[in-house]
């Protein structure tokens, strides 16, 4: 991990620009004292990342772009559900075991507590798990302070809009999943569809945009399976900042990876306060945890506090125990290890 860093940073740093051609693993390997396994892992996770891509008998090349951003080719019909099967089958398939086990414990260390009306931002037990295990996972550095807990992804979006305002118009990947359109709609905001390519929304697409507020799916997004790289990562970024606008991250299903690690979110990688980060605990434990998080901007804190703070939370305190002792236990992520392991084992 910290060989992949450091050659991230070189990348992003421009030390390495577009198209240069890396070290080869031999040669980086005896530079820096690791073995020739370690250094392909942490290509291998560029790669995956979109950082670099690999040439058959070439070597590996810097495909990361940081404002020459090019659009690009509109995908096609065929492309559409051609990865959607996939992580299907993993969905809910959290041990019932360890989740009953879990259960037991809370009731016996909580007592009567689960029967307490909880806080309106969610329980600080789980807020704090939730914040330790963004940062150890994801790279987001956010305090508890934060993050607010509600009922699923679809509550949390009419969260969003109350926030921001239905004023505004916001810009959806076209695919998307259509729920989220009809959330928008019914809570009075305007919504412009912009088509995707294969690393993500067009070029084209965003630039011709009026929207101020832009909600993607950057990892898997569905129905087209779509990721987008490092170098559209950064154009979101770019886009929302140039219109003084919002990023909205839903980063749903991301944690079930092939990868080792998880891709950089958009909210780690932004430097400015535009983006909010949203995910659920529905694929990663079971659909009818209906338990979301979304984090908040520290610019947005005292704006949300003024509009919504009074909300009561949705989700009761005994869910947000549960889940909470899972994380803090490390029964959470050992179950997505499991899930990747068995991913990449996939013909």
């Amino acid at each position: 991990m910290q060989l992949y860093t450091m050659i991230k940073e070189d990348i992003t740093g421009g030390i390495y620009e577009y198209g240069a051609k890396l070290p080869s693993k031999r040669l980086l390997a005896e530079e820096t004292g690791v073995s020739v396994i370690t250094t392909e892992h942490a290509y291998s996770i560029l790669c995956d990342e979109g950082y670099i891509e690999a040439k058959e008998k070439k070597g590996y090349f810097v495909i990361y772009r940081n404002d020459d951003f090019i659009s690009s080719p509109q995908i096609k019909n065929e492309h559409v559900n051609a990865q959607l099967a996939v992580s299907n089958k993993y969905k809910g398939s959290f041990p019932y075991s360890v989740l009953t086990k879990t259960m037991r414990k809370v009731m016996l260390d909580y007592y009567d507590s689960i029967l307490v009306k909880s806080p309106n931002h969610g329980c600080p037990e789980l807020r704090s798990a939730v914040s330790e295990y963004l940062g150890r996972s994801c790279g987001i550095s956010a305090s508890p302070e934060q993050i607010i807990i509600g009922s699923g992804a679809e509550y949390l979006y009419s969260l969003i809009v109350q926030l921001l305002g239905n004023d505004r118009i916001f810009a959806l990947e076209d695919p998307s999943y259509e729920k989220i359109r009809r959330v928008y709609n019914a809570n009075g905001v305007k919504t412009e569809l912009l088509k995707l390519g294969n690393n993500g929304i067009l070029n084209s697409e965003l630039e011709g945009s009026n929207a101020t507020v832009l909600h993607i799916t950057p990892f898997n997004s569905y129905p087209s399976g779509i990721s987008a790289d490092a170098s559209k990562r950064r154009e979101y970024i770019s886009w929302a900042s140039k219109r003084n606008g919002y990023i909205i991250e839903d980063n749903y299903d991301s944690e079930l990876t092939v990868s080792t690690k998880n891709d950089d979110t958009v909210f780690s990688m932004s430097e400015s306060s535009n983006v909010i980060y949203l995910n659920t605990f529905s694929h990663t434990i079971a659909p009818s945890f209906r338990v979301g998080y979304m984090v908040l901007p520290n610019a947005l804190l005292d704006e949300f506090e003024e509009k919504l703070g009074f909300y009561s939370c949705t989700v009761p305190v005994f869910e947000q125990y549960v889940i909470s002792e899972l994380i803090s236990s490390g029964d959470f992520e050992r179950h997505i290890n499991r899930v990747r392991r068995a991913k990449r084992k996939k013909p």
